[in-house]
């Protein structure tokens, strides 16, 4: 059976696409300034024994710009989502009104903006190490072909720098949504 470049290349880029939708996922949650839902879904509330997203126990809705509600389902489990939300590291005071949460989101500080910009730059470091972790797989991958003598050296060559250039692409493509992020960070 010939070995097919274009699968091998189809497949490296599905992955390396994967690093950066995970990427854009982790930016989401990411406070600028503006209230959105997204903000709150890295949150795991303490649910019936066990660590439970937030999205699962409540729902999470934009009614002004700088407030977040939580309108938990369960009565019983707004303290766990208060303590939740106050202990996820972002910086809020959420307040519980009956059944519901009240979260509002306080003006940015610069040394807030610096920490957020900090977080943003680790989350995108960590999609380049899952990227060039696919690029690693990639190469194997090739060298592999051509040691069982399926590929010739110089398709080993070609293809790995194909890789290579995939691989380029897709982290400026990253770098690229960390500088749309911190720019978004770093509005006043």
């Amino acid at each position: 059976m010939p070995v097919d470049l274009a699968s091998l290349k189809q497949d490296l880029t599905r992955r390396m696409d994967g690093a950066l939708d995970a990427l854009k996922r982790e930016f989401g949650g990411l406070r600028t300034g503006r209230a959105s839902p997204a903000l709150l879904d890295p949150v795991k509330v303490e649910a019936y024994g066990q660590m439970t997203p937030l999205n699962q126990v409540a729902t999470v809705a934009v009614p002004e710009s700088r407030m977040l509600t939580v309108q938990v389902w369960d009565r019983s489990m707004i303290n766990s989502v208060v303590a939740a939300i106050r202990d996820c590291g972002l910086g809020l005071n959420p307040q519980p009104d009956g059944q519901m949460v009240r979260v509002p989101l306080p003006m940015l500080t610069e040394e807030r903006r610096n920490e957020l910009a900090k977080t943003a730059g680790k989350y995108a470091e960590n999609a380049r190490i899952a990227v060039r972790g696919v690029r690693r797989d990639g190469m194997e991958q090739i060298k592999a072909l051509q040691k069982k003598h399926e590929i010739s050296e110089d398709d080993e060559r070609n293809w790995s720098d194909e890789v290579q250039k995939l691989t380029d692409a897709t982290i400026k493509r990253l770098d690229e949504s960390l500088a749309d992020k911190e720019k978004d960070i770093r509005q006043v």
